[in-house]
This record gives C-alpha cells, sequence and structure tokens, in this order.
C-alpha cells in the first residue's frame, strides 16, 4: 500500500509496525529468553531510539567502519560510477541520511531512490531529508523486514538495472546460513543484470575490534541496554537496563565479534504470560558480527548467483566494497 506522508516522497507499507513488530519483539523475546542460551534478535536495536544511537555509534573515534567506507567510497565514486551508469534505481537497504548515501546520489544522479527499513519513523525522516536536499530525485520510502523475501512495489519494479546498496557491513549481523539466505533475497529483489554494492567488514586485529564495540562514551553499551528498555517500554517487563552490563568481545575461533547483555543481579520479570528468570552474570547474547576474507565473501555472493565486478579497500586493508551484478 502506498500512501503520500510529504508530499516530496512516496510511502509504501509493507509491514505493520503498530502490531506485527510490537507482536514479533514479544514472540522473540520469549522465545529467546525462555530458557539457556539466552538471546535477543538484533533486528529489535532499530526502533527510533536505537537507530540514532547507532548514528552516534558512527562518529565515535573508535568505530572504523563508517569513516573507513566514506573513504573508500569517495575514492571508488569514478569506478562505480563507470560500473553502475546514470539514471538508475537506487535501493538503500536500511534508509539513513548518512554521507555514504549522499555520495552515490551526487555521482551516480539515480532517476529514483527507495529506502527500505524496518524502522517507519526513522525511514521516514530520513527518506524526507534527501528529498528536500535532492528535490530533483523521485524518493520512495519502504517500510519493510528486508531480512525476509520482499517485491518491490510496482512503480519501481519495472527499472531495466537497479542498484541494491547495502552499507555498513550489515551483511556481518547476519550467521554465514543467514548471510547466504539473505543474498538469496537480494539475487530475488534484482532483475537479472541489477547490481548490488555491499560493504563488508574484513579479518583484522583483535584489538581494533574489540576497541570498536566497546567505545570510551558507552555509547554501543547504552545501544545495547535499548533492547531492555524496548522490553520494559513497549511490553511492560518489569526490567531495568541499568541491571545489565554490556559485553563486546572477539569471538577467533568464528571470526566474530560477540555483543551480550550479562545480568548484574539474579532477577525475574514477566513477557505477557511468560516468567523470564536470570542468574547473576548470566549472559544474554544480543548479535554477532562476522568478519571476512576477499574469497571468503566472494565465494559466498557467488553461491547466492552474484558474480564479482570490482572490490576496493582502504590502505589499511580494514574494510571493504564490493559490486556485484546478478546472474542469470
Amino acid at each position: 500500500m502506498a500512501r503520500a506522508t510529504d508530499s516530496r516522497i512516496r510511502f509504501h507499507d509493507l509491514l505493520d509496525t503498530s502490531r506485527a513488530a510490537a507482536s514479533s519483539l514479544l514472540e522473540d523475546a520469549r522465545a529467546g529468553l525462555g530458557e539457556p542460551p539466552r538471546t535477543l534478535s538484533p533486528k529489535h536495536f532499530y526502533d527510533q531510539r536505537g537507530s540514532e544511537l547507532f548514528d552516534r555509534i558512527c562518529q565515535q573515534p573508535e568505530y572504523y567502519p563508517t569513516r573507513t567506507e566514506e573513504a573508500i567510497l569517495e575514492a571508488a565514486l569514478p569506478d562505480i560510477t563507470e560500473r553502475v551508469g546514470r539514471e538508475t534505481t537506487l535501493i538503500e537497504l536500511g534508509s539513513g541520511a548518512s554521507r555514504k548515501i549522499r555520495l552515490l546520489l551526487d555521482a551516480l544522479r539515480p532517476s529514483r531512490y527507495a529506502g527500505i527499513d524496518i524502522s517507519r519513523d526513522f525511514l521516514i525522516d530520513s527518506t524526507e531529508r534527501l528529498a528536500v536536499d535532492y528535490p530533483w530525485l523521485d524518493v520512495h520510502a519502504i517500510c519493510a523486514d528486508f531480512t525476509t523475501p520482499l517485491t518491490l512495489p510496482a512503480e519501481l519494479a519495472d527499472s531495466e538495472r537497479p542498484v541494491a546498496f547495502f552499507p555498513g557491513s550489515s551483511i556481518g549481523n547476519f550467521s554465514p546460513d543467514e548471510a547466504s539466505v539473505m543474498l538469496d533475497h537480494l539475487r530475488e529483489l534484482l532483475p537479472v543484470g541489477g547490481g548490488l554494492l555491499i560493504g563488508v567488514d574484513m579479518i583484522k586485529s583483535p584489538a581494533i575490534l574489540e576497541a570498536a564495540y566497546n567505545d570510551a562514551a558507552g555509547i554501543t553499551a547504552e545501544f545495547n541496554r535499548n533492547l531492555i528498555r524496548r522490553l520494559r517500554d513497549e511490553l511492560g517487563a518489569e526490567v531495568d537496563p541499568a541491571d545489565f552490563d554490556h559485553r563486546a568481545f572477539y569471538n577467533r575461533d568464528a571470526c566474530r565479534i560477540e555483543m551480550h547483555l550479562v545480568s548484574r543481579r539474579d532477577q525475574r520479570f514477566m513477557l505477557g504470560e511468560t516468567p523470564i528468570e536470570l542468574r547473576r552474570g548470566e549472559s544474554i547474547h544480543t548479535e554477532d558480527s562476522w568478519k571476512y576474507s576477499d574469497a571468503g565473501f566472494e565465494e559466498m555472493a557467488g553461491q547466492a548467483g552474484f558474480a564479482p565486478v570490482e572490490r576496493w579497500h582502504d590502505p589499511e586493508g580494514l574494510f571493504g566494497v564490493y559490486y556485484f551484478t546478478r546472474a542469470a
């Protein structure tokens, strides 16, 4: 369903976030917290407050991915423009008004932009800002969960060579098996010859990785505890975010950062009709961020039906940006 919000954008609501998202949070929390090992899905980080906190994380000095990816994109813009071409439809997975998307809009001058995000308020805010700053651009806001199979609205589906932009190494938040499924969904979203421009965090020194997820200002810790705040504020759970410590570390064997919330005391609270009991020191696993090598990621993308075209890195090899096209 499409409806007008700001006259400068077209809003497509493919997700009933007023009921379905709250239900999903309750169902996921019950399933994940009911018994050890305790988990909460990272997809629930990104309510309005969580999205704003993540924007602040990206500004922290320890958090290299954002500034490194921006520098890679800026340096590679001539190559990207040559590969992608102009007057395309640019689809951003996880909408934002960041410098990264603006670099692409300025260089590619696409005919249409579609931002896809699960957070309705954040999505509308970010796309309206883009529409104001780029008055020549046909802007669409799609409220949807892009981790599930997704079909573009009819007025966007006729693009001959759309390009999906998936920045920030968000693909690393999925396990390798889940990432493979996600890439399968992206292949189905795009026609043959459609492009995928994607950021990937590389395997590197654990010290660099652990500092990035334990910033001195404590913004990542607050972002992590926002999950508990959502349980309290949206589901009525009598639980206090201050009763949890943030813990993030590099798991060398799995090549991933793990984020956890560690209970500071024995506690019991209700999720609807479901009692949740946590012991002092017990951990809730909230996020993983897998890191890749060039060969490993390109093999995964190839198995999902994407053909590698080009890749770019920063001088230190901290981060990679890849361009693929959907194969036949």
